[in-house]
């Protein structure tokens, strides 16, 4: 059984401005920075990680490098790890969103299953990609524990895809440098911990 620490990155600079990101590579801001090198303390203070992932995107790979150096560990980046391209609605806040794109505004707050982001990548794509990195990294680390540096949804696609959750819309909400981990059991996966960002000190 591997123990897997899902963290998301830090805040970027596209987060404090809540737009969309997708597959645009803003990088942290200082706040972001700082989250993450909190977060690294944790990790330094617990069980050693015997390896460490990360989305090639910069905010993840900047946290990743944060947390890296803290523990001694290298990064392996994978470009499977990256978040959802959004495809048009990269780069945009929810206001322009329901200007630009009123059908897809009201569809994504119902949850159709069936939506598609106009330009985006597939869905059903970006979900078999990262379930590939992650059964890839449960191979290799079969005694773990292995962090995983990546994005809200790419987390989400992953925990659905473990607990078996049919949905593409994932039941999850993950804060920026939480930390979330898994016991990928193939009988029974076990959440061990959610969305957890105590070491950020109620920020």
């Amino acid at each position: 059984m591997t123990r897997l620490y899902f963290i998301r990155h830090g805040r970027s600079t596209w987060n404090a401005e809540h737009r969309i990101q997708g597959r645009a590579d803003p990088p942290l801001d200082e706040v972001g920075r700082e989250q993450a090198r909190r977060l690294a303390e944790r990790l330094r203070g617990g069980k050693p990680l015997a390896a460490l992932y990360a989305s090639s995107l910069r905010r993840a790979r900047e946290t990743a490098d944060i947390v890296g150096e803290a523990l001694d560990l290298p990064v392996i980046a994978d470009d499977r790890l990256r978040e959802y391209d959004v495809g048009d609605l990269t780069g945009l806040v929810w206001a322009q969103i329901e200007q630009r794109f009123p059908d897809v505004a009201r569809r994504w707050k119902e949850a159709d299953e069936s939506l598609e982001f106009p330009g985006a990548e597939p869905h059903a794509q970006f979900q078999a990609q990262v379930v590939a990195a992650v059964e890839e990294i449960v191979v290799q680390h079969a005694e773990g524990p292995v962090g995983v540096v990546s994005h809200g949804g790419t987390i989400g696609a992953c925990l659905n895809h473990l607990l078996k959750i049919p949905s593409r819309y994932a039941p999850f909400r993950f804060g920026n440098a939480s930390l979330s981990i898994v016991d990928v059991d193939p009988v029974r996966p076990r959440i061990v911990l959610l969305n957890d960002t105590c070491h950020l000190g109620g920020e």
